[in-house]
């Protein structure tokens, strides 16, 4: 008796949750369902967050309506949803394939949009959360091949559509990723001082200096340099790279600690 009012009980619960559609695997029939139907309720699913579900959807209004504008635009809207759900490597594949599938459409330049955001976010999941929130990791202390392919899918989309509406934020973000980029080359130098490489963190630091001059990052990548020819005997050059640090960054806090003596205090800068 026990046994059976159990069996009754659970039967009870999943009748209840199967009314309020709950149950994770309910699948509704969208045998009758419109483009527009299919389209809606996907769209209902991303606003909400329930970025899974959407995909589902857009994959299913492609699949029966392959043609027309809804087709068209549940593709973007895939590469969209799968970037918000954080599968960045689904998102780019999906933008690629809009860009394949209808290269002339008036919003491919979203696609692109959505390429360079995937890989200016390639975060590593959870572990880049924790990485970036609790040991203050930046962008530029990982490997910089997702920065590097970012500033790319941002500079096709601003020279291929200069007037597009995402252009003034790509523009914002090339920036940025250029110093990332530039800083990422500082920090391979840092390695490269700490391990008494010098040579190899001069040509990293000159490297920077020559390919980035423009950014923040050129300032440390000037110091390293000094202290990499210093250490080697090279002293014109080291000088040199000296009054390029201080014609360019006149108060840099790098300047006073070049004029210190055999065992310098500079590691405190890193």
């Amino acid at each position: 008796m026990m046994k059976f009012s159990n069996v009754v009980l659970v039967g009870i619960i999943i009748s209840i949750h199967s009314a309020c559609g709950l149950l994770p695997d309910q699948k509704e029939d969208t045998h009758n369902w419109s483009a527009n139907k299919f389209y809606t309720e996907a769209k209902e699913k991303l606003s909400s967050g329930n970025y899974a579900a959407a995909i589902k959807l857009f994959e299913g209004l492609e699949a029966r309506y392959p043609y027309g504008r809804y087709a068209q635009q549940a593709q973007l809207e895939t590469a969209y949803a799968h970037y918000k759900d954080q599968e960045q490597a689904s998102a780019i594949a999906a933008a690629d394939r809009f860009i394949k599938l209808q290269p002339n459409h008036p919003n491919v330049d979203y696609a692109y949009y959505i390429k360079g955001l995937a890989n200016y976010h390639d975060n590593w999941g959870i572990m880049g959360f924790l990485m970036r929130g609790y040991l203050k990791q930046d962008m530029s202390e990982r490997d910089s091949k997702a920065s590097r392919e970012s500033f790319e899918n941002f500079k096709e989309l601003v020279t291929r559509f200069p007037n597009s509406k995402y252009a003034p934020d790509s523009r914002q973000r090339m920036a940025h990723l250029l110093n990332v980029i530039a800083m990422n080359e500082v920090h391979v130098a840092r390695y490269y001082m700490k391990r008494h490489a010098y040579v190899a963190a001069a040509n990293r630091a000159q490297y920077a200096v020559k390919e980035y001059p423009l950014t923040p990052a050129a300032e440390e990548a000037l110091y390293i340099l000094a202290r990499a020819y210093n250490e080697l005997g090279m002293h014109d050059l080291s000088d040199d790279a000296e009054r390029v640090l201080k014609r360019n960054f006149p108060d840099s806090e790098f300047l006073s600690d070049i004029y210190e003596s055999e065992n310098p205090s500079w590691w405190k800068f890193w």
